[in-house]
């Protein structure tokens, strides 16, 4: 497997994780986001999507980064450094819509990087 294909098996499973809390606390999202212990775990997993993109783009893997629009990719920066530098201060309100709606978009882009001939993988696998 690809350093490049590990990265995203990553960000996906981040995302798959952040699903799994969000139907396992059989709460709403407002109410998730209150809570003392599911709270830091949803930030570190969007903390852990920000740092695997960075490796990309570190990396050089411009192929894998030009899926997602300038927008996502400074979205995802910008709120890893918000949660990460103001971690007190956070608007629930700005994880919520990231939730919501930024996450399943970028699942929706990745899964079918991994059935490109550059990226071969069963999604199932993952």
């Amino acid at each position: 497997m690809s350093k490049a294909l590990g990265r995203l098996e990553k960000i996906y499973n981040c995302i798959e994780d952040i699903e799994f809390i969000l139907n396992s606390a059989d709460l709403k999202i407002t109410q998730v986001l209150e809570d003392k212990i599911v709270k830091p775990a949803i930030r570190m997993n969007l903390i852990r999507i920000a740092e695997q993109f960075s490796k990309l783009k570190d990396e050089n893997e411009f192929k894998i980064l030009e899926n997602f629009s300038n927008e996502d990719l400074k979205g995802i920066s910008a709120v890893r450094n918000y949660i990460a530098h103001d971690y007190d201060s956070v608007d629930d309100e700005i994880i919520e819509d990231v939730v919501r709606v930024n996450l399943p978009a970028l699942k929706k882009i990745i899964q079918p990087l991994f059935s490109t001939k550059s990226v071969k993988v069963d999604i199932d696998e993952l």
